[in-house]
């Protein structure tokens, strides 16, 4: 069987940003099929151009379609370089030949368009996936307000919906909302993480040495710096902590990471340190120096609904989870029983939950291995991806 992939955001394990999609289609050509991904030259994370041509990884063929490189000016040019990622993907993908079925996935969601053209040009098999429900996540924190755009956006939502052969979604939160707009046949693939790609055990010295950590209780935020990733709060949180025994890490990159930094540096925040983005196959050093991850959204309605990626690498990890987040994610960490769940939008909440852990490492330990299990029994990639790969064979 041949799967074109169409993705914007598309990272390999050796680039900076979400390689889910990298992780399942190696996973899909282990089992004898071919995987074909059409993805953008430019960083979803970061903005910068990586200019690579063709090549292959893992035995995953990845082409670049030529992207308009502005997606951390604003609004406005970020929806350029997605539809000019629309068009250009569409024409490379014309020249993919014997295609069985084509993946399309959001956000962002005009690739869907793309994914759903191919797939009935090449009279193959369109399977939609559903990460992120855009546009309302983009209409609850305010990016998305132009009435004529909102209206094609839903539009469009619904077309997809409606059109996909399959479709699937990677938390049980979103399965409502696209069965309500026109999905038929719906599976859940949740989000998870590699258990081999980490050690629980290690401690990070070297990165821990690289920032000057030294014996401080080490708090990690991995992710994107944008608008929805709430991180204000962090900061408002750490100038409440104490800045010598508490430091917090943001790794990342985005949109408003330059306004963190300037905001850092006016509230003469000592314990706060800025750490640019690292490829997946670094991730495990870094999330081995924290004594506790950060994952922290915007307190809104419709983040309840959602899977973050980053939760199941810090369970993965062997770390206790900081989790700003309600919803069905704070399920899984209850149930887990791997991290502590502080309000969102709460700052002294927030320091309070830290300071908590910092002072009982013992606990936050046992939280995180308790993570580690919970993640290993439930949320480990490959059952996830074998279940994937059944998905698409019968769909074929």
């Amino acid at each position: 069987m041949h799967i074109l992939l169409i993705h914007q955001a598309f990272a390999a394990i050796d680039e900076a940003g979400g390689t889910r999609h990298h992780e399942l289609a190696r996973f899909l050509v282990g089992k004898g099929h071919q995987v074909t991904v059409i993805a953008s030259p430019v960083s979803y994370l970061t903005g910068a151009d990586s200019r690579k041509s063709a090549q292959t990884i893992d035995g995953v063929t990845i082409l670049r379609a030529a992207t308009y490189n502005a997606l951390h000016k604003s609004f406005v040019h970020r929806v350029l370089a997605f539809i000019s990622f629309m068009i250009s993907s569409f024409i490379i993908g014309l020249r993919v030949k014997n295609v069985d079925v084509v993946w399309g996935t959001s956000p962002p969601i005009f690739q869907g368009f793309t994914a759903w053209a191919l797939a009935r040009l090449k009279h193959a098999r369109f399977l939609f996936e559903v990460r992120d429900l855009w546009p309302d996540f983009a209409i609850a924190v305010g990016v998305l307000k132009n009435p004529l755009l909102i209206k094609l956006s839903l539009w469009l939502e619904r077309f997809l919906y409606s059109h996909a052969d399959q479709m699937v979604v990677n938390s049980p939160g979103y399965m409502d909302h696209v069965r309500s707009r026109g999905a038929r046949s719906v599976e859940l693939i949740p989000n998870g993480a590699d258990p081999a790609m980490f050690n629980p055990l290690d401690t990070g010295e070297s990165f821990r040495q690289a920032h000057g950590l030294g014996n401080a209780f080490v708090a990690l935020y991995a992710g994107a710096h944008g608008i929805s990733n709430d991180l204000t709060v962090v900061l408002d949180a750490a100038q409440l902590l104490d800045m010598d025994h508490i430091k917090i890490v943001l790794l990342g990159d985005g949109k408003e990471k330059a306004n963190l930094q300037a905001r850092a540096a006016k509230m003469n925040l000592k314990n706060v340190i800025f750490v640019p983005s690292v490829p997946k196959n670094e991730m495990a050093l870094a999330l081995a120096a924290a004594d506790a991850c950060i994952a922290i959204l915007k307190p809104l309605e419709a983040y309840k609904t959602t899977y973050p990626n980053k939760v199941f690498d810090y369970m993965a990890a062997g770390r206790p989870v900081v989790l700003a987040i309600q919803g069905v994610i704070q399920e899984v960490v209850a149930t887990a029983h791997c991290g502590v769940c502080p309000a969102p939008g709460d700052p002294q909440a927030l320091a309070l939950a830290l300071q908590s852990l910092a002072a009982n490492r013992l606990q936050a330990r046992e939280l995180g291995l308790n993570g580690r299990r919970y993640l290993e029994d439930h949320f480990a990639r490959a059952p996830l991806a074998q279940k994937l790969c059944t998905v698409f064979e019968e769909l074929a």
